[in-house]
Formats: C-alpha cells, structure tokens, sequence
C-alpha cells in the first residue's frame, strides 16, 4: 500500500482553487443582489446554497485531501459558504421589510369607516320602559308575575267581579278566541276564551297559586277592540301592582304611587287621588300626577302654555284602589284576615308621558328610526 501523497497540490483540484472558489461566490453574490422577490430569492438559495451548488459540491471533495492540504481548502470554502449565508440572510430581511411596507400600503384598512352598512338598532322603548317600571317594583319587595295572553273568561272578567251584562264582555270591546262551553264539556257553563283585555287575570292566578302574602308586579300585553289612532291601540301593554297582606290601607296604596312617581318623573311630584269605579278594587280611585314638565306653573296667571298637561297642572296616570272584597272571596283569601291593594297603568301611556311621544302608532309601525332614538338602555 503506497504512503498518502503529502505533496498534493489543492490548486490542482479546479473546484477547490482561489479563483473558481471566488468565481462561485461572485455569482452566488450576484443572484442574491438581484433577487426581487422572496421567490426569487428562494430559486438563488438553492442553486448557490443548496446540495447540488457548486460551492456544496467543492465542500464536498476537501475530504479527498491530503491533510496539509485540507485545512487551507476549507478555510477558503467555508469563507465562501459563510459569505453566502450571510448574504442570503440580509436579502431575506430585506425583501420581508419590503413585503410588509407593501402590504401596509395595498391593503390598508381605514378603520374609521363603519363596519357595517347596515345600520344599528336600538332596543324598543316599550320593552326598555316596561323594565324600569318592573325594576321599581322589584326594587320595594314585589315579584314578578307572568300570565297567558288567550285567558279564561273566567279569570279575565268573573273573578274580578264583572258582571255578566257588563259591556266590557261584548265583542265589540274585547277579542273572543272561543264561544262560551257548554257545562257538559267542561263544567264552566258560560266561559269562553277571550284575549285578555288588561294583566289583572295574572293577579288572579297568582293569588290562587302563590302563598300570602302576596307582593307582585304583572306586565304583559293586553288586547282590546280599539282602532288604531294616535293614542289607542288594539295591541299595548300594561303593568299592574297587586299587594295583598293582613292590615294594608289606602295609605300603604299611596305609598307605593308615591315611590313610582318619583322613579319614573322625578322627585317632589305631587300626586292626587280621586273616586272613580272599577268592578275589582272598592274602593277605586283615579290617580293623576302633578305635571313633571310645568309643574302646574300653567295654572297661574302669565304661565306658559303646556302641551303635556295642557295647561291642567295634572296628568292622569293609572287607575287603582283597594281590591274588592268578592275578588278575594273568588280567590280563596279571607277577607276578613286579608285585604289588599293594585293599581295598573299602560306602558304605552308612562311612555309617551316620559318622552313627549304623541302618537301611539310610533310605538307600533316598526320603524328603527323611532327606537333608535331611545338608544340601548337597560
């Protein structure tokens, strides 16, 4: 076997010699310059830096050396890799920069536009009412009671003491779903099915259902055969408040008026109290309040004139009074033990009242433009 060959000369080795080493670096150098793109720089990186460059395959032969022979070839290469490398580098930084500057550029987003063509909605004023005044309630102790809107005639006009010829149960004032039953079939002789004309049905049921004493405040939607106009409608809503315990007075009914008003209006409102008749409370009052726009400043000589009182100094508000004793005797309650008190209001009319909305129709006819205005208060 004959001895390594110690006097090899690497400049004989043409991929490994100076000059073709520093050919292959120039050109690797200039195609990494000229590289406009990341794609293009990717095309450089593999024919100059990967495993069938050049520079690779010159890597590749330092190991067929003499060892005195390999140590100045590779310094060469590797010089010439670790050029490559670099430069590969500084032009991928580069090129990424000059992406992102473009891309900031071409598809920049102005943010202060909206988002949305269509525009916001707003919660209905009706619903956003309805809650406040529930929330009063709830506020002082009261429950809420919910009630179906297709009610036994029974609940909706027997148990609160309406007679049979009262005009009320005549299809011309209230929507009737189904004729009175015969006794045979249901045991009722003379009920029938009606949509229920005001939330007092749901007083009846929750003083049949619920434990004494009884605390609750019931809103819902009513029906009635009125022609829509600038303030009836056949649909609306009320809320009606219902207390029943041992020992409650007229004075525990003001009181509790006395709280909405200054809720809803404002505080230092005076309220007033005076008889009307309604078959469910005896004694029954008419409930109005002093006005929360002019404060009854109207009245006086050289007062301006008020649209919202018209110039009355009071605005009718709810119908109240403490419930009839027959109404307590329907339910099963003592009425020797027990008395009570309710007062319901319509949250159309607590509405318009609050805001100044003068027809009913807005509140109706769906357009966004008139909910909008109320915003999204809870």
């Amino acid at each position: 076997m004959s001895a390594p060959n110690k006097s090899y000369d690497p400049v004989a080795v043409a991929a490994l010699s100076p000059g073709e080493v520093q050919r292959v670096l120039d050109e690797a150098l200039a195609a990494i310059a000229t590289a406009g793109t990341l794609d293009e720089l990717k095309a450089a990186r593999l024919a100059h830096a990967g495993d069938r460059a050049p520079i690779t395959l010159a890597n590749a032969e330092i190991g067929a050396l003499p060892p005195a022979a390999r140590a100045e070839a590779g310094k060469r290469v590797g010089a010439a890799r670790a050029a490559i490398r670099a430069a590969l580098a500084a032009r991928q930084d580069e090129l990424e920069a000059e992406r992102d500057r473009r891309v900031l550029v071409e598809e920049a987003a102005d943010v202060t536009l909206p988002w949305d063509r269509r525009p916001a909605g707003a919660r209905h004023p009706v619903t956003t009412v309805a809650e406040r005044l529930a929330d009063v309630f709830v506020a002082m102790g009261y429950e809420v009671a919910e009630g179906p809107e297709v009610e036994d005639e029974w609940y909706n006009f027997d148990a609160l003491n309406f007679p049979p010829d009262h005009p009320a149960r005549e299809t011309q004032d209230t929507f009737f779903v189904a004729g009175p039953a015969s006794a045979a079939d249901t045991g009722t002789a003379g009920s029938g099915v009606v949509l229920r004309t005001h939330t007092s049905p749901v007083q009846i049921r929750a003083m049949l259902t619920r434990p004494l004493p009884l605390y609750v405040v019931s809103p819902g939607k009513c029906f009635r055969s009125d022609t829509l106009d600038a303030t009836h409608s056949p649909v609306f809503h009320q809320i009606e408040c219902l207390a029943v315990d041992e020992g409650l007075t007229m004075a525990d009914l003001r009181g509790a008026i006395t709280a909405f008003v200054d809720a809803m209006f404002g505080e230092g409102l005076r309220t007033r109290l005076r008889p009307d008749f309604f078959p469910f409370t005896e004694p029954s009052v008419d409930v109005s309040m002093e006005c929360h726009v002019c404060r009854g400043a109207s009245t006086r000589p050289g007062g301006e004139p008020c649209r919202v009182c018209r110039s009355q100094g009071w605005i009718e508000i709810a119908g109240a009074g403490m419930v009839n004793p027959r109404v307590l005797v329907a339910c099963g309650v003592d009425p020797d033990r027990y008395s009570g008190f309710a007062f319901g209001l319509g949250i159309e009319r607590t509405l318009m009242i609050r805001h100044g909305v003068t027809d009913i129709r807005d509140t109706v006819e769906g357009d966004v433009r008139f909910s909008r205005a109320f915003g999204m208060e809870a």
